[in-house]
């Protein structure tokens, strides 16, 4: 078709797709094309702003490295991460709902055991978390893998520091026992920034939104027989609760951190400052067959 106009272009990128043998990427391309074309005709986008988004794209694509995932940030951010998580974990009442991933995971992470201390020297307030892995039965899940990580009490990743050698804290893998149980210490949790130094940070910032996210330990706990859960434990006395700058918050994944005097431990190791308490419990939901 020649003479191509703003109107039907549109029909013609789509019939190019016609000969494409793939079913899903032909559905996912064929809306994909309706959608960004019915926008820059609604906005009606000029080419100064286009060249301005491909500039932009680009910043995020060359923001990337092994340490840094721009693009999972720019997904975050417009609540596009948290959607697709939405549909795609739709789960029976009763169990942990689930929350976004985030960028600072590692495969990297070590493994401990019950009791241990994955700070690893981390700044922030010494704390101890508990809790038992159950399905939706009731029934404990034995041996469940639990990956933990978080940021340390000045806001940052291990994996964000340039300077510690690729050393890694505030992070680790541990098996809960066979009456699905889990226990560690690790610290308090507190409010952070995301990384505001690339592109993602300057949209934020003209788009008059803060950075922040509220107080949180990131927790995915994998179990032969169950779906694999990513979620979050928040604490409940954030400021940044109804304001998460990437929209993962669940009330149910709101929890009270306990202050504690200088005492013993829940777990009986001795502790000669206040701490903090959380008790936790997950349910699991079954895998399909």
């Amino acid at each position: 078709m020649l003479n191509l106009d703003q109107n039907t272009i549109t029909q013609e990128a789509l019939r190019r797709l016609e000969g494409c043998t793939d079913p899903r990427f032909k559905e996912i391309m064929t809306s994909l094309t309706k959608h960004i074309h019915d926008f820059a005709r609604e906005v009606k986008l000029t080419e100064a702003e286009w060249m301005q988004g491909l500039e932009f794209l680009t910043a995020v694509g060359q923001k990337c490295d092994d340490k840094r995932q721009e693009f999972i940030l720019l997904s975050d951010t417009l609540g596009l991460s948290m959607l697709v998580v939405a549909l795609n974990h739709q789960k029976p009442a009763g169990c942990t709902e689930a929350t976004v991933f985030g960028p600072f995971h590692t495969d990297a992470a070590s493994t401990f055991k019950n009791g241990d201390d994955l700070a690893l020297g981390a700044a922030g307030e010494p704390a101890f978390i508990s809790g038992t892995v159950r399905g939706l039965d009731g029934k404990p899940v034995p041996n469940a893998l639990i990956d933990v990580w978080q940021a340390d009490g000045d806001g940052i990743y291990d994996v964000q520091y340039t300077d510690k050698d690729g050393a890694l804290f505030a992070r680790g893998r541990l098996n809960a026992d066979k009456d699905g149980k889990y226990w560690f210490k690790s610290i308090l949790p507190e409010f952070y920034s995301i990384p505001v130094d690339g592109p993602v940070g300057k949209m934020m910032k003209h788009a008059a939104r803060h950075p922040y996210r509220p107080a949180h330990l990131h927790f995915m706990i994998q179990a032969p027989g169950y779906e694999k859960l990513v979620t979050h434990v928040f604490r409940k006395d954030d400021q940044y609760l109804e304001s998460d700058a990437v929209f993962g918050v669940r009330s149910s994944l709101i929890s009270d951190w306990v202050k504690k005097d200088a005492t013993a431990m829940p777990d009986g190791s001795k502790m000669d400052k206040p701490f903090y308490t959380l008790d936790f419990d997950f349910v699991l939901n079954a895998a399909k067959a």
